[in-house]
């Protein structure tokens, strides 16, 4: 039995833990905030998504998006500030266009196996997090993107996934509130959504009563890797602990699952993960009244044009969310960017009071392929499960069990044997 350090507590870092429990390991998490789950994994779209596994590299979106560059309201927004960090990771993910079938096929074929895992750790745990299995339907408002996304469904088919195309009366008998006209529409009945924040809240619980220390309010300042192990050198952070005294916590191995701050922990260990922070926005509408509650959708849907995603988080919530901006490690909440997803709400809507809509806004830790980074690093004792972008909560429960295995396999390996990583062996 090893003992191995987390860092980060989010969807990933939880997964992470409840994985190398069930191998019979120690392990001790480290979240910097005051609670698990309170950064990407607070208020994302609630979609488990095996069906938006498509990555964002074809050349027709990338066309699309260079149309978009200079409108404030456009789903995809990339801030022209010079940055060595954000033009150098545009220019990698423009070099994943070769990749994008078969990283699109590894991707749905990834998102179907969490599926599983991770409706299986609710029910054995017992945990609730307002999961509707009731589909995800994607609605088209043209023939060329309908087009399109009849391309994209043989690749999702060829990953596995079952998914069919639907007339704009199917889609209305699909989901009765949905308002507007469409060209058609793709539905997945297996797909469902749920609130990430309670799943991952939850599952961190289990994990402490399984015998887990999560130290929140902990900022991990230095890890260094040794022959003989890992240090940790960790600072309380909280409101009672000003002056920061710092301690140190041993270990037989660490995993960074530190969402966008990845990238800067894996330098200081002498790995390259190039992440970059997508910033995403949603808003939660409270459905106070009757006539909210019943016009509001129980379908989760996706917006191909707009780019915005919806789901129905128990009776009186309802989840939008959407848009991606390339600006750096800017966590602002600019209305610019939240009115789309109001005006969406009310354009397909009407029956929904927007009177009282929660924003937010989170980074989401994306590698150029939009592939996670699920493997091991340069040193002895390192390992990484992180870059999910924007399918944490799709695809975490597989790459906690993916990353736990090349942990046992890595500890039971000589010094200077490394196990190569999921995303390598996924998108070479």
């Amino acid at each position: 039995m090893a003992h191995i350090a987390i860092v980060g507590a989010g969807i990933t870092g939880v997964t992470t833990a409840y994985a190398l429990l069930d191998c019979g390991h120690r392990v001790t998490l480290f979240e910097r905030q005051r609670y698990a789950a309170m950064e990407t994994s607070f208020a994302n779209g609630g979609q488990l998504s095996a069906s938006n596994a498509e990555v964002w590299y074809h050349p027709a979106t990338l066309a699309k998006a260079l149309g978009w560059i200079l409108r404030s309201d456009a789903p995809l927004q990339l801030n022209l500030t010079p940055s060595w960090h954000k033009y150098s990771w545009l220019a990698e993910f423009v070099g994943q266009v070769p990749r994008y079938r078969s990283n699109t096929i590894a991707t749905v074929r990834l998102a179907l196996e969490a599926r599983r895992q991770l409706f299986a750790i609710a029910e054995r745990e017992g945990i609730d997090f307002d999961l509707e299995r009731r589909g995800i339907l994607h609605i088209y408002r043209d023939r060329q993107s309908f087009d399109h996304a009849s391309e994209v469904n043989s690749l999702l088919q060829r990953g596995g996934l079952e998914r069919h195309a639907v007339t704009p009366e199917e889609m209305k008998a699909i989901e009765p509130t949905l308002h507007g006209r469409f060209y058609g529409g793709f539905f997945t009945p297996s797909d469902s959504t749920g609130d990430i924040h309670k799943f991952t809240r939850q599952l961190a619980a289990v994990c402490e009563r399984r015998g887990m220390h999560l130290h929140c309010d902990a900022s991990v300042d230095r890890i260094v890797a040794a022959r003989d192990g890992i240090t940790l050198k960790w600072r309380a952070c909280g409101d009672d602990s000003a002056a920061g005294s710092v301690e140190e916590t041993g270990a037989d191995a660490v995993v960074i699952c530190a969402g966008v701050a990845s990238r800067r922990f894996a330098a200081s260990l002498g790995d390259r993960v190039n992440i970059y922070p997508v910033k995403g926005y949603s808003i939660t509408i409270e459905l106070d009244d009757m006539a909210s509650r019943a016009g509001a959708p129980w379908v989760s849907l996706l917006d191909d044009e707009t780019k915005i995603v919806s789901s129905r988080l128990g009776a009186d919530r309802f989840r939008v969310a959407g848009t991606a901006e390339f600006n750096g490690y800017n966590r602002d909440i600019r209305d610019v960017r939240v009115n789309p997803l109001i005006a969406w709400t009310r354009q397909l809507f009407p029956s929904v009071s927007t009177e009282r809509v929660v924003p937010w806004t989170g980074l989401r830790p994306m590698t150029p392929s939009m592939l996670p980074r699920v493997g091991a690093g340069r040193k002895p004792g390192v390992f990484y499960n992180t870059g999910h972008g924007h399918l944490g909560w799709t695809l975490s429960a597989a790459t906690a069990r993916i990353l736990a295995d090349i942990v046992e396999k890595g500890l039971r390996e000589p010094v200077g044997v490394r196990t190569r990583s999921w995303a390598l062996k996924a998108s070479g």
